[in-house]
């Protein structure tokens, strides 16, 4: 069973998935890495929510960033999102996270941040 899920809408994420496993490695915490699109695989993500035992969930998207909104609105697990900066530096991304509505929380860390978003998995962990 892992303990942290971390799911990439995109294989161009990477370079942020990349910071987020580096973290986890160096403490030992299990984890599984997925790549999976909230738009181009809706059916695909919701067997993976539904089968994974991953107590916590960072979610890495950039552009729409639909990505941690709709893990959370399909588990009562936390969700963590990581914004990707991209065309329009991240900010789309960032805004798509932070105003999740109300009954679909999701935690947000800064653009690319994907230490802290490990960082914070740990924390949830520990609780």
């Amino acid at each position: 069973m892992p303990d942290v899920s971390i799911i990439s809408g995109s294989k161009s994420d990477q370079h942020v998935v990349d910071r987020i496993l580096r973290v986890l490695d160096e403490r030992g915490v299990s984890y599984e890495h997925r790549v999976i699109s909230a738009h181009r695989n809706p059916k695909e993500l919701d067997q993976y929510i539904e089968s994974t035992d991953a107590r916590v969930f960072i979610a890495v998207a950039g552009m729409s960033a639909a990505l941690p909104g709709v893990v959370a609105a399909r588990t009562d697990r936390p969700v963590i999102g990581v914004p990707v900066s991209g065309k329009l530096l991240g900010i789309d991304a960032l805004l798509s996270i932070v105003q999740m509505p109300p009954g679909v929380p999701v935690a947000c860390v800064g653009i690319d941040a994907g230490e802290n978003a490990a960082l914070l998995a740990l924390r949830m962990l520990k609780s």
